[in-house]
């Protein structure tokens, strides 16, 4: 099964927000005193699951482009896994727990996309 233009297109922007995911994650996690201050109230188990996820879109991606039928097993697991954080997420809000607002927005596009950035 030879990818058309549509999922050749959706397969970049999936590595493209992978590799924007990984290193805006990598900067929140691992990045000085001050960067990490500027984050604010980050969630972590939200931050890691990000970061993560970033390397399993590229190589969602990057099977998507070679035409690898698993990659859209990985693309679901993706989508369910990241569903299960977002509820998570909404239960550490709605507990009273500390969040940023773009933490909201940065879950947000994964509902509608199948992407994520942190």
């Amino acid at each position: 099964m030879k990818p058309n233009r549509l999922l050749k297109g959706l397969a970049l922007a999936a590595i493209v927000f992978g590799l924007v995911t990984i290193v805006r994650g990598g900067r929140a996690l691992f990045g000085s005193m001050e960067v990490r201050a500027a984050m604010g109230h980050t969630v972590p188990f939200v931050l890691w699951f990000n970061f993560l996820a970033g390397f399993l879109y590229v190589l969602a991606g990057a099977g998507s482009l070679w035409g690898n039928r698993r990659a859209a097993d990985l693309s679901l697991l993706l989508a369910i896994s990241t569903l299960v954080i977002f509820v998570a997420f909404g239960v550490h809000v709605f507990g009273g727990g500390a969040y940023e607002i773009r933490t909201v927005g940065a879950m947000i596009p994964d509902r509608c996309s199948g992407l994520s950035w942190p």
